[in-house]
């Protein structure tokens, strides 16, 4: 038996024999939340959202494509003018890959910020380092997939990077590319993998939540709930508020697919793969570019591929690097703002990898660079010498300002 009791007898007899809906109940209704989220909580349901809309039209756009080197680029044309709506399938697909990570960009940040990396939720940050980590690779096998000019030769740029790796890159580079050049097998691999990592990365979610709802969510305030009092049930509080973020969210996203739908784009991939022609400057998608922009910023191949893998790898570690007891930038006046600097260091990198590696903006991009990694050691520090900010005493204090029991049954105005 689940214990719960449903009115509806089908419901109930269901879950008698499988508890799914006690378990949906349990975490999706009755989950206690602390009362102060504010909306930059919603970036990790709207990322689900996304990613949701990813799979479905995904699982669509394979019906019609074929991964052969001699079709793909007609194939995605075949997409675009003949399958019926296949324009919005290929531009909401397209798009969502921009928006999916402009939600985990801003969850990531959000979570820098708040301190939501911390204990006990160092195993929680991991697991969503290693979702953004498998997004990248399914991204980059992505944007490969309609075989322009720009996937080509992204493909081939990139992948050669792993040839910097002493005695296994060349193996490495010939296993990604299933011979000895960016050709057929390449791409057959490639849709492969992109075809099967949402469905990992999927899993992954799956876990991610396990992991949040054992150690509960944080919130601004940075301080863990004592009680029912500071706490409100997900539905209808933030059920109501996560429908209001993705109604706002689907309003910007669809005018980007309807009305500027190659805003992120890159004209040279609407010209066919050429491996006898080369494009006068190759560049990967936006969200690849602070990461990139350190990669060109060290002199030595194999340095700008170690700093640039360390650059995400590091992340791993910021539980243990910020030696802070205190989880919150609202309490910490010196972090908040090594915080912001970090925060525009990250997109004046993205400004320099999508500009020609020439002149000040290599200059710029070796200094943004070096920035990006004195941020963690200044983390450390920090934590020893800074004075923070005395907490409150409950989530309640604050948000009810003073907590007067006549307020207690109004959460919903106060939150």
């Amino acid at each position: 038996m689940s214990g719960q009791q449903f009115d509806n007898k089908i419901v109930q007899w269901i879950d008698d024999r499988l508890p799914v809906f006690s378990i949906l109940k349990h975490s999706a209704v009755d989950y206690p939340t602390p009362k102060n989220l504010s909306y930059w909580w919603n970036f990790g349901s709207l990322a689900g959202v996304v990613l949701v809309i990813m799979l479905a039209t995904g699982i669509f756009l394979a019906m019609a494509y074929a991964a052969n080197t001699g079709l793909a680029f007609g194939a995605v044309e075949h997409i675009m003018r003949d399958v019926n709506y296949g324009w919005l399938l290929r531009y909401l697909h397209m798009n969502g890959a921009s928006f999916f990570f402009i939600c985990v960009y801003i969850h990531i940040f959000r979570g820098l910020y708040y301190g939501s990396y911390k204990a006990p939720r160092e195993l929680l940050w991991a697991i969503g380092l290693v979702i953004y980590l498998v997004m990248m690779g399914t991204a980059f096998m992505g944007y490969v997939l309609p075989w322009g000019q720009m996937s080509f030769w992204g493909a081939t740029v990139i992948t050669n990077l792993f040839s910097a790796i002493p005695v296994v890159g060349d193996y490495i580079v010939t296993l990604l590319w299933g011979g000895f050049s960016v050709d057929n097998p390449t791409l057959n691999r490639f849709f492969a993998l992109h075809y099967l990592l949402p469905f990992v990365i999927l899993g992954l979610v799956g876990l991610h939540m396990v992991a949040l709802h054992t150690t509960k969510s944080n919130n601004p305030l940075g301080i863990d709930a004592k009680g029912p009092q500071d706490t409100i049930p997900f539905h209808p509080y933030y059920t109501v508020k996560d429908l209001v973020g993705i109604g706002v969210f689907l309003l910007v996203y669809l005018a980007v697919v309807f009305f500027a739908p190659n805003f992120f784009g890159e004209p040279d991939n609407y010209v066919p793969a050429n491996p006898l022609v080369t494009p006068p400057h190759i560049v990967p998608e936006w969200y690849f570019l602070p990461f990139y922009a350190i990669l060109r910023a060290i002199p030595d191949k194999l340095g700008g591929v170690v700093a640039m893998f360390g650059a995400i790898i590091i992340l791993f570690f910021l539980p243990w690097i910020d030696s802070s007891k205190v989880r919150s930038a609202k309490f910490r006046p010196i972090f908040k703002q090594v915080f912001w600097i970090f925060l525009i260091d990250c997109l004046i990198l993205g400004y320099c990898g999508s500009q020609p590696p020439e002149g000040d903006i290599v200059v710029v991009g070796r200094i943004a660079t070096a920035v990006y990694f004195l941020f963690f050691p200044t983390l450390w520090v920090l934590g020893k010498v800074e004075k923070p900010r005395p907490l409150p005493h409950s989530i309640s204090a604050p948000v009810l300002k003073g907590g007067a029991a006549g307020h207690a049954a109004q959460p919903m105005e106060k939150a």
